[in-house]
Order: C-alpha cells, then sequence, then structure tokens
C-alpha cells in the first residue's frame, strides 16, 4: 500500500479560478497570492490548468507559467497541473514541462478533439505516462463526449497509467462499482455537488471548484465528509449545495468568479468565448453568495 505521502493528488485540491485583468492578461502575481491563500485556508494543493483555469484560452507561455507559478507559490508537492491538449504529443509535452517545474502529479483528460474510442484512450494515456508523472484521470462525459466507464479505468490503472480518477459524471452509483474493480485506484470526487455522496463512498480526495471563494468552509466539509462525520457535513453540505451547484453548470467559471468577488477575493472577469452571466444568473449567485457569507461560511 502506497502512504498518502506518496499520493499527492489526495485532500482537497483546488482546481484553481485564474485572474485576468480588465485588458483579460494574466496577473500572475495575483494569482501566486491565491495560490497561497488556498493552502493557508485548509486547502491541500491547487490544480491549476483545469477546465475552471480557462486554460483552453491560454498561450503556450501563458499555460507554462501559470503551473511555474503554482509551484513557487506553493511548491510542487501541492501542484497537479491539468495536462489535456487535443494531441497525445502535446498533452506529453506539457506532462514534461509539468515535471521539470517540480510538480508531483498531472491530471489529464481523454481525448477530446472527437468521441475517441477505447484504443485511443489507452494510446493517449500510455503516451502522456511516458514523461515519468503520476497520472490522474479526469472523466468528464458531458463536455469531452469520452466516457471513462469503470471498466475502462480498472484497465488504464490495471496496465499502470492512472493511479486516481477525478470523477465528474455525477453518477455516484459508480463509485462502488470503480471500488470492486480497480480497489487501488483513488477516486477523487469531481463535482462539487456531489462531495458529500462520493465521500460517503470511499473518494480520497476533491478537485473542487468553490473552495476558490469558501476554501475553509469547504475544507471543513469534506474533512468533516471523509471522516464519515455526518452530523458536521450534512448540515454544511445543505448550506454550501445552493453554491456547489453551480460547479456543474455550463457557467461555472463565471459563477465562481463572481462569487469571489462577492467574498472580497479577486473573480474578476474571463476570456471569450465566454460572456459575462445573465442578469437572472447573477443575481442567483450572489445571493446564494451572500447567505453563505451571512451565514459564516466566508
Amino acid at each position: 500500500m502506497t502512504h498518502p505521502e506518496n499520493r499527492p493528488w489526495r485532500g482537497i485540491l483546488v482546481a484553481t479560478a485564474l485572474p485576468l485583468r480588465e485588458d483579460l492578461s494574466v496577473d500572475h502575481d495575483r494569482y501566486a497570492e491565491h495560490c497561497a491563500w488556498l493552502v493557508t485556508n485548509g486547502c491541500d494543493g491547487v490544480v491549476p490548468n483545469g477546465s475552471l483555469g480557462e486554460y483552453q484560452v491560454l498561450t503556450p507561455e501563458e499555460r507554462a507559467r501559470v503551473v511555474e507559478t503554482a509551484v513557487a507559490a506553493v511548491g510542487g508537492e501541492r501542484v497537479m497541473p491539468g495536462v489535456a491538449a487535443y494531441g497525445s504529443a502535446e498533452a506529453r509535452r506539457w506532462a514534461e514541462q509539468a515535471a521539470e517545474a517540480g510538480c508531483a502529479s498531472v491530471m489529464l483528460l481523454p481525448p477530446n478533439a472527437y468521441r475517441a474510442d477505447e484504443r485511443s484512450v489507452l494510446a493517449h494515456y500510455t503516451e502522456v505516462a511516458k514523461a515519468g508523472l503520476p497520472v490522474v484521470a479526469y472523466n468528464n462525459p458531458i463536455d469531452t463526449k469520452v466516457d471513462l466507464v469503470p471498466e475502462l479505468l480498472a484497465r488504464l490503472h490495471g496496465e499502470g497509467l492512472v493511479q486516481a480518477v477525478k470523477e465528474f459524471s455525477g453518477d455516484v452509483r459508480r463509485a462502488y462499482r470503480i471500488a470492486e474493480l480497480a480497489p487501488e485506484l483513488d477516486l477523487l470526487v469531481g463535482a462539487d455537488d456531489v462531495m458529500l455522496e462520493l465521500a460517503a463512498a470511499g473518494a480520497k480526495g476533491w478537485v473542487a471548484g468553490y473552495p476558490n471563494a469558501l476554501p475553509r468552509a469547504s475544507a471543513q466539509l469534506y474533512r468533516a465528509a471523509t471522516a464519515g462525520d455526518l452530523g458536521t457535513a450534512l448540515p454544511l453540505y445543505r448550506q454550501l449545495h445552493p453554491l456547489l451547484r453551480w460547479d456543474s453548470k455550463v457557467e461555472f467559471v463565471q459563477a465562481i468568479k463572481l462569487s469571489m468577488d462577492v467574498v472580497g477575493r479577486y473573480g474578476g472577469p474571463v476570456r471569450p468565448p465566454r460572456v459575462p452571466l445573465l442578469p437572472e444568473q447573477e443575481t442567483a449567485v450572489r445571493a446564494a453568495t451572500e447567505k453563505a457569507v451571512a451565514a459564516g461560511l466566508a
């Protein structure tokens, strides 16, 4: 059995939002400060260049520097960058960049330029694993149209290609099937609004969105949920759920950045093709965030 310290993907890792200035340039200083603030407030690490970090609209130079900035801020053991790319060679290069920067693990979507079959998925993970860092698979069939079903995850794990999976399907029943087929594969909560259900099913980590705005309350929820302390976790989860469910909506980046603004952090704008929230969406996010602040959760 691997010791937890050799499994840096365990715990609550924040898929970090990326602060952009009004001119939409990346504010690296502010990003460094944000990473450090998350760790100070009870989170175990950060995931730069996830979908929440708007990696698809960054230049290669920006994307590389985001990883280096996070490592400088909190240390490579705490940084698990997303290394997704259309081509396997490019994804492998991002994994090599992460290794050079000092990261301890990477997170990888399946091929997402088209609806890849099982052989393509295996070839993709095989190529990226050659970079030498442990790989956490990211299953997001909603956005990628490729579903890493439990049987396929078990195969990827059995061939030594992935060590854990960020599960975003929202289907909590899969947790038990994954545990049966691949007991040593770490399940990570991938969607904030099924956090408690997957923690109860034995998740070893949470790649999280809403801690960008509410790290302390989120960390408290995670620790209580994974310890089986439902008396603490359930009321807190219920309080946070009106916000957590935005993590599974199309507008999750805008919603989380708005919540950051509301709690007195810096969320700021998003890059196109994303557009600002509709007025009614903004009203809903703002109200839910203010309610959480009033309840002392910020």
